[in-house]
């Protein structure tokens, strides 16, 4: 990029393409980049035993495909328990084995624990409560054999069931072969004797709302000993293994030595501000332990989180072996006797440190207060330099009263404006196309079938609005907006970082560039002559872009730079390609980690959620960060260029929409989600089929119609039927899934029964809810109810009730609202546990004094395609899922992803 030639903005950004192009790939490529999976049980080299994916996957096939879905209450739940229980002796036997082989200071310990419970669980905003009946969890810990040994142990965590409707290879089998792996290697590890204890917990409750670690951690005579956890989960089935909430230093520190770390303090901050609707595990230790952790998932690909093809052959290779040798190092790290874990014996504080991955698996972690000190130090230093390095642009034609300060000021405002307009024009024109997607076009989630998709709609937009308002703003300086974008950026890392906000380092790791680039523009480009024009000079026009001046400078395209006069300095394009590069870097694998989770959590958060604007906000706002360079770029080659490229973009913009507008949201491998529920209600004897979606993809109202047509009784009012439900809290029809149920969207279709059926639920010994009164409490005296509910549920699991009543004391828990409303109990027991109760006293102040229950169950063998293999038992609800899981299959091309769920519901006053 020499100096002395004039280029254009085409030929300038095909001298700066190796940086734009370079910059992207790379980030790509570090960002997916994993490990290769190994398959031998030992090094070949070291004969030392190592992780093995092939090991792994092998436990999570099992799990998966051939125990199957193992949702809490199941015949697979049970199954699922007694294998689990066989491979944890199997670790002790081959423990035994080795210390009597070796006399190696080993001792490996298995509990099957089971025990019942309640606890209160929050969620959305939302008060619920659970209760459980003989769960279980098998528990293993490896130490030393010492007192001393156990006294502190870390506690590594991953749950054996599954949710509905996935086989849950990832989530969470995975995890579990995972922990099964790090068992053996660490065991047949010669050298290996542990200082500290690990606790391994498979526990086996997770998805009914962490009823597993509730029972762990309230019950297990263990528990107290445990001083920190790691958390392994999944919410997808590629990519790097993420580190995604972290809560003290010295986890932090720990997890900074595995071998390939994957977290960023931006993705804990997301998490932790509740703007993702997802919990894990995590959240018992932390209430019921009162210890610190790590919570570490796999995260890519979650199209197929909680879905049916969350299978092995789905997940990614290196993925097992990622996370597997991750847990392995900090195993050995947090056993070892440089483990922080006795100095957490009295609590922990909550981390005030920065972290971040970049790239080569680089791991940078400091505090908040060396931050403070980095950040503001490096916004004085670029203050400083851009004051001193300022040349006043155009001096003939200030007013001589004028001082250079003055100038120095007027300039920064014009700059700080220019940037401030960028920045509204980036973030609110692929807004502006949002919208059109949306409610124009009728062509919502185009994008959604690709992470990438979205950068393809609203790049484009993001970059016409960036330069449509600096064409409208007018000229400003080149340097001017650089410095201003320079000062910008490092006042929100200050000023962020004041706030105790973290991810203010995104904001610094542009400003270092930024300045940088600025300090090397200084010794790129010669200080012009700081010199009036000659007298007897006379300035010529021309036809440029500009005038020639008396110095034969022209105030437009010159030696490849714009200048305003010959005393401007002006910005070299290696200024660009220095102050670009890492920013481009950095906010591109910024921007992937993101919408590698986000893009397909949009299927998931309600019809009603703007998602479109989501996505757009989003591409844009980082995209800002990703290209901080292209504001001042703009300007460097005049209004007439820049008009040109608002043209370019704004064509390049419409045919963007235009090719989404052609596209289907869904695809066979990036499905949508359906949830159908064939309810029999055994109170008014009527059957509905409820038909509901979590997005707000088109399309939706059509595949219901057309379910309508096909599978309604003959005499359905088809245009009450396209109605949608109202969903509140009164709604119970769909509580199996409260609070969740609030974002779905839902149909209600009557289904015809033949006059034959009898129903099996509606027996005497069938679902109940019964009411056993003990009088008046003696505490409350008069208006009170002191009563045992008790909740009958043959052949039902995951049964909910619901019901509005002021609770003045009760079992659940100690604080029950001091108010009549709603209450939602949830219940999720062992295989064949069918009845469970609760205390409770309610206040009556006038009679009756009946208490109305809504509830509602699922069919443990009427669930498909879980129970596909013994659809006979299913009754009359298998019979239907069975014929319209294929023709739904057919109907959209494998595009649908549906939860059948035969289900049994009533109210009763008690």
């Amino acid at each position: 990029m020499p100096s002395g030639t004039r280029w254009g903005p085409w030929r300038s950004l095909l001298a700066l393409s190796p940086i734009l192009i370079g910059g992207p790939w790379l980030a790509y490529n570090q960002h997916f980049k994993l490990p290769e999976p190994l398959s031998a049980l030992t090094n070949p080299i070291t004969n030392l035993p190592q992780i093995s994916e092939e090991q792994i996957l092998g436990v999570s096939r099992h799990l998966s495909e051939e125990i199957g879905y193992r949702t809490v209450g199941t015949y697979e739940h049970a199954l699922a328990d007694k294998w689990m229980v066989e491979a944890a002796e199997k670790v002790k036997r081959n423990c035994e084995r080795v210390v009597r082989e070796t006399g190696r200071k080993l001792e490996c310990e298995v509990w099957r624990q089971e025990g019942s419970g309640n606890h209160r669980f929050d969620m959305m905003g939302k008060r619920l409560y659970k209760t459980y009946v003989n769960l279980s969890n098998i528990v293993v810990r490896i130490s030393d054999g010492t007192p001393e040994g156990k006294e502190h142990a870390v506690l590594v965590n991953a749950h054996l069931d599954s949710t509905l409707p996935s086989p849950g290879a990832a989530d969470d089998a995975l995890s579990v072969g995972v922990m099964l792996d790090c068992m053996r290697v660490l065991v047949d590890t010669p050298n290996w004797t542990p200082r500290h204890a690990v606790i391994f917990l498979f526990n086996h409750a997770e998805e009914s709302l962490q009823d597993g670690s509730h029972l762990f951690s309230t019950q297990h005579p263990i528990a107290s000993t445990v001083r920190a956890m790691v958390n392994l989960e999944a919410a997808g089935t590629s990519g790097r293994e993420i580190l995604f909430q972290a809560t003290s230093q010295e986890m932090i520190s720990a997890y900074s030595r595995v071998p390939r770390p994957y977290g960023t303090i931006f993705a804990n901050e997301i998490f932790s501000s509740g703007i993702i609707l997802s919990d894990t595990d995590f959240r018992q230790f932390e209430l019921y332990l009162n210890v610190t952790g790590l919570d570490m998932a796999v995260v890519g690909n979650s199209y197929l989180y909680h879905m049916r093809k969350d299978i092995v052959e789905n997940i990614e290779a290196g993925v097992a072996q990622h996370m597997g040798e991750n847990a392995l190092a900090l195993i050995r790290h947090l056993t070892s006797e440089s483990s922080p874990l006795p100095s957490l014996t009295e609590g922990y504080s909550r981390p005030t440190t920065v972290f971040f991955t970049h790239i080569f698996h680089s791991f940078f972690l400091y505090s908040y207060s060396t931050a403070k000190v980095m950040y503001s130090t490096l916004l004085v230093v670029s203050f400083a330099f851009v004051r001193a390095a300022f040349v006043d642009p155009s001096p003939a034609l200030k007013k001589s009263s004028q001082n250079g300060m003055t100038v120095f000021w007027q300039e920064q405002v014009k700059g700080a404006r220019a940037v401030g307009a960028g920045v509204a024009g980036t973030i609110l024109t692929p807004i502006v196309v949002a919208v059109l997607m949306k409610h124009g076009l009728g062509k919502a989630m185009s994008w959604f079938s690709s992470p990438l998709a979205p950068i393809g709609l609203y790049g484009p937009a993001a970059l016409l609005g960036a330069l449509l308002s600096q064409y409208l703003i007018g000229e400003v300086h080149e340097e001017s907006v650089y410095s201003s974008i320079l000062l910008l950026q490092g006042s929100l890392a200050v000023g962020v970082q004041m706030a105790g906000i973290g991810s203010a380092a995104i904001f610094f790791l542009t400003t270092l560039p930024l300045f940088i680039s600025l300090l090397f523009n200084s010794l790129l480009v010669k200080m012009p002559q700081q010199a009036s024009k000659p007298a007897g000079q006379t300035s010529v026009k021309t036809k440029a872009n500009g005038k020639v001046n008396g110095n034969g400078a022209v105030n437009g395209v010159s030696n490849g730079v714009i200048v305003g006069g010959p005393e401007q300095r002006r910005v070299s394009l290696w200024t660009y390609a220095i102050g670009q590069g890492f920013p481009l870097i950095t906010g591109t694998m910024l921007l992937l980690g993101i919408l590698d989770f986000f893009v397909p959590l949009t299927g998931r958060i309600g019809g009603q959620a703007p998602a479109d604007i989501i996505i757009a906000t989003i591409i844009s706002s980082l995209g800002a960060m990703t290209l901080p360079l292209a504001l001042p770029f703009s300007h460097r080659f005049g209004r007439k260029a820049l008009r040109n490229g608002v043209l370019v973009m704004t064509a390049v913009t419409g045919i963007a929409i235009a090719v989404f507008a052609m596209r289907a949201p869904f695809d066979s491998m990036h499905q949508k989600r359906v949830f159908i529920l064939r309810l029999e209600n055994v109170t008014t004897h009527e059957h509905h089929l409820h038909i509901a979606a979590a997005d707000g993809a088109p399309g939706f109202e059509n595949l219901v119609r057309d379910i309508v047509n096909e599978f309604a009784a003959p005499e359905t009012d088809t245009v009450h039927a396209l109605s949608p439900v109202v969903m509140d809290d009164s709604n119970s029809d769909w509580d199996q899934l409260y609070p969740f149920s609030a974002f779905l969207t839902t149909y209600k279709v009557p289904l015809a029964v033949h006059p034959s059926y009898i129903s099996p639920w509606a027996q005497k010994d069938g679902f109940k809810v019964v009411a056993i009164d003990h009088g008046e409490s003696r505490l409350h005296g008069s208006g009170s109810r002191n009563v045992t509910i008790r909740v009958d549920h043959p052949g039902l699991i995951w049964t909910v009730i619901a019901f509005d009543a002021h609770v003045l004391h009760w079992s659940l828990d100690d604080s029950p609202p001091n108010e009549h409303t709603r209450h939602h109990v949830k219940e999720g027991s062992f295989y064949g546990q069918d009845s469970y109760s609760f205390d409770m006293i309610i206040k009556t102040p006038t009679l009756p004094n009946r208490l109305r229950v809504n509830f509602v169950g699922m069919q443990e063998k009427g669930v498909w395609p879980a129970k596909k293999s013994s659809k006979a038992q299913g009754g009359i609800a298998m019979e239907l899922f069975e014929k319209m899981d294929a023709w739904i299959d057919e109907k959209t091309g494998g595009a649908v992803d549906t939860l059948l769920v035969g289900s049994v519901a009533g109210v009763m006053d008690v």
